[in-house]
This record gives C-alpha cells, structure tokens and sequence, in this order.
C-alpha cells in the first residue's frame, strides 16, 4: 500500500470543504410554495366567510407590491397609494353599477339624489372595453403626470411623501362632496353582477378569491423580474445615488416616473380586484390613514423584499382581524408600536430578520465543517 507523503513544510494545506448551502425559503421557493397552499389547501379546509376575507386581504397585499417597488426599490416613499386604489376601484365600482342601472340608466344613488341625466364622466364606463383597461390606465396616467412634474423638480425624500399624503386627503375630500356623482361618503355599493356571473354565489367568491391569488402570484413574479433586469438595477442605482446616475448620462426623472406609474397601476388592479370581492367601495377606504397603513404593512415584511411585502400586508391584516375582535380601540396603538419596533429593532423588517438568520446558520454549519478538518492530522502521519 502507497502511502500519500505529508506536505512539505511551508506548503498551504488545502482549505477545509465548504459547508452545504442553506436552502432559500424566500423568494422563489417560498412564493411557489405559498401560492400552492393558497389556491389548493385555503379553499378546501376555509368557510367561504373566511376566503372572502383572505381575498380582501391579498387585495393589500398587490396594493403592498407597488409599495414596495416605489418605495423599496426607488427610494420613493409613497403616503398615498391609496389614491390609486381607490381610482381602480371607482373605475371598477362605475362599470358594475351601470350595468344594473335602473330606469334611464342611471345607478340608484344618482336617482336617490336627484340627478335627471348620465353625467359625462360615467357614461364611458358602461361598457367593458373601456372599463377594464381604466382600472390600469388611469392610477398610471395620474402617477405618469404626477410623477414627471415633481421629480423633474426634484422634489424627494420628506417633501415627496408629504405632497403624497396631500394627495390622498384632496381626493376624499373631493370624492365626499360629489354625493351625487360618487355616493359621497357612503361610497358605490350592492354590485349582483360582474360580466354576467352573478357575484352573490359561493362559487363565484371563490372564483374571485382564486383570481386575486392569480394577480398576485402574476404581479410578483412580473416585478421581481423588472427588478432584475437592467431597469431595475438602473431604478436601485437612482435610489442609492441619483446625483451620480445623473452623472453618468441617465436621467432619473425618468427612471422614477415609470416606476411610480407602474406602482400606481399595480394598486389600481388591487382596487378593482378588492370592489367585487368586498362589494363596496368608499373613501373610507382608501384615504390617508389607509395608505400609512399600507406603508406600514411594507415596513414590517421587508421594503427591500417583494415577498416580504406580501407577506406583512397579510399578516398585518391577519393581526388587525383577530385583535380588532378582543381590543376594538386598541388597534391603532398597536399598530403604532409594531412600526416603531420595526423601524428601531428590525428596520428591514421580516425578510431582513429572515436573511440575517439565514446568513448565521450558513456560518455555524461553515464553522462546524471546517472545525474538524482544521484538527485532523496530515496524511500518513502518526495519529
């Protein structure tokens, strides 16, 4: 038997294997995963009370997705996304309205308040071809419009997130005043039909409980591969550093605008998705404190992380639900305090506290494995 010669002195021993990789349980992995218990186990073992709620609850969480790419992504921080959640639904909300309207067309709110004639700004909304596409195409004409004039400005940081929220509370207050128009603060309700299935089914909630879960999945994998691709990156260099992209021959009002409108257009599907699925839809809804709670829900999961979004819009409403039964009026300190606990304790939220564990069980299994290796005597030596 040949026996290997030790090395010589002064010669590197070869270093220690690396330790097996850790599996991801976020990202892909875990949305896959996620989706597949959400579409298969959820509508099997839930009463069809509970996958209504779960659906309203994935409507903020596509809502939370735009948060995230704007916000997490971009550097912009958006206090009035609901906003463009609430243009979505208004544009939903008006199409499933006229196509029950009553004598002379006109929705039975507008006859409660005495209005005579279709008003201009309802009458396109009638047919399918105009209303769908709205629900997308106006929140990210508003956005597009909105977005260009501040950022040309350069108007970032505190002012953006300011003149956002001002937003959010000029269009409620706008809303509430056109009773006549909009349902004022009772908002649009009672929607029976939607492309001739009638909403008031079981199998029709679940049927919008299985296409919002669509959205979802559809919309994050869509955003995580813009984040990938050499727009998104260019959108992360502008949030790190937008003197320096300037520098560099890139125009960030640019780059922000689109992903502003893009975040807006995402919370208009939420919009319409959430109107038949919750069967109203009011400023109460969608004003200032709704978007800072949207905000929140980004803070906790992770801004950094898309998945992470998702998942603190579900468990913040998850926890609103079950607290809101036993403390009706102690929710919104609660919820106050959970966001200061983040933004001092964890300011990368879930997915953060997820990646800074998984980075330290992949160092103890990397230490583990080369512990030995280090205290095993060279070949052919004596033991």
């Amino acid at each position: 038997m040949t026996l290997t010669s030790p090395p010589a002195a002064g010669t590197a021993a070869p270093p220690p294997a690396a330790a097996p990789a850790l599996p991801r349980w976020t990202g892909p992995a875990a949305f896959t995963a996620v989706l597949l218990l959400a579409l298969v186990v959820v509508p099997a073992v839930a009463p069809p009370f509970q996958i209504n709620l779960y659906a309203r609850y994935l409507c903020y969480a596509l809502a939370a997705l735009g948060i995230a790419l704007a916000w997490g992504k971009g550097g912009m921080l958006t206090l009035g996304q609901g906003v463009f959640f609430g243009i979505g639904g208004y544009a939903m909300a008006m199409h499933l309205k006229l196509t029950e309207a009553g004598p002379g067309g006109l929705p039975d709110f507008m006859v409660w308040s005495g209005v005579t004639e279709m008003p201009l700004l309802w009458a396109p909304f009638a047919s399918p071809y105009v209303a769908l596409p709205a629900v997308v195409l106006l929140p990210g004409l508003v956005a597009a419009v909105l977005g260009w004039s501040v950022f040309r400005q350069r108007v970032r940081g505190a002012y953006f997130a300011i003149l956002n929220q001002a937003l959010a509370a000029a269009f409620v207050i706008l809303l509430i005043g056109q009773q006549g128009l909009t349902g004022g603060s009772n908002g649009l309700t009672d929607f029976p039909v939607l492309l001739g299935v009638d909403l008031n089914r079981p199998e029709s909630q679940l049927g919008l409980y299985v296409a919002v879960v669509l959205a979802v999945a559809a919309v994050y994998l869509a955003l995580r591969a813009f984040d990938r691709s050499r727009l998104g990156r260019l959108l992360v260099a502008v949030r790190d550093g937008e003197d320096r992209v300037r520098f560099l021959g890139y125009d960030p009002t640019v780059v922000k605008t689109l992903a502003y409108t893009l975040s807006a257009m995402v919370a208009g599907l939420a919009g319409a998705l959430f109107v038949p699925v919750a069967g109203i839809i009011s400023p109460a809804l969608f004003g200032v404190v709704p978007s800072i709670e949207l905000v929140i829900a980004v803070a906790i999961g992770g801004r950094y992380s898309l998945a992470g979004a998702v998942a603190g819009a579900l468990l913040l409403n998850l926890a609103r639900t079950s607290f809101s039964e036993q403390f009706a009026d102690g929710w919104l300190y609660l919820q106050g305090a959970l966001f200061i606990a983040v933004i001092v304790f964890a300011p990368r939220g879930i997915a953060g506290l997820a990646a800074s564990g998984r980075e330290l069980l992949s160092r103890l299994r990397t230490r583990r494995t080369a512990a030995p290796a280090a205290g095993a005597p060279a070949e052919g030596g004596t033991p």
